[in-house]
């Protein structure tokens, strides 16, 4: 009988033991609305731009959605800053410096457009060829 107890005991337990709590339910939040691309005052989406003084000096401008960019020169030097539309202008800002605001003229059929900045400097402003398709 001693034997059948002992042999009892740990399915009684089993048995009594409450059953084991539910997980609370996680609700399901929606996904957060993406937010609209951000584009410069003439509408320009994040991209690779050829960039090209008056003068003709030329240097590569990539902008990206988050609001940053990274400017190129021909000889490989390199700025990189954040971007932003101000007052109906895009406004360059190089990290550690004072930033530039550009008045930029609508966009052609190819993509491109003049952009003056608030000094009076001129340039003109090009989509890479494999973004000019987007």
């Amino acid at each position: 009988m001693r034997y059948l107890a002992i042999a009892i005991l740990p399915l009684t337990l089993v048995a009594c033991t409450a059953e084991p709590a539910e997980e609370p339910a996680v609700e399901e939040t929606p996904a957060a609305a993406e937010a609209p691309e951000m584009t410069t005052a003439n509408g320009t989406g994040p991209g690779t731009y050829d960039v090209t003084l008056e003068d003709g000096t030329a240097s590569v401008m990539e902008t990206s959605a988050d609001g940053t960019y990274v400017a190129t020169a021909a000889d490989g030097s390199q700025i990189s800053g954040t971007w932003a539309v101000v007052d109906g202008k895009s406004c360059f800002t190089p990290t550690g410096e004072d930033g530039l605001c550009w008045t930029e003229g609508e966009r052609g059929a190819d993509g491109s457009f003049t952009a003056t900045s608030d000094e009076g400097t001129t340039v003109t402003v090009k989509p890479r060829a494999a973004e000019a398709a987007d």
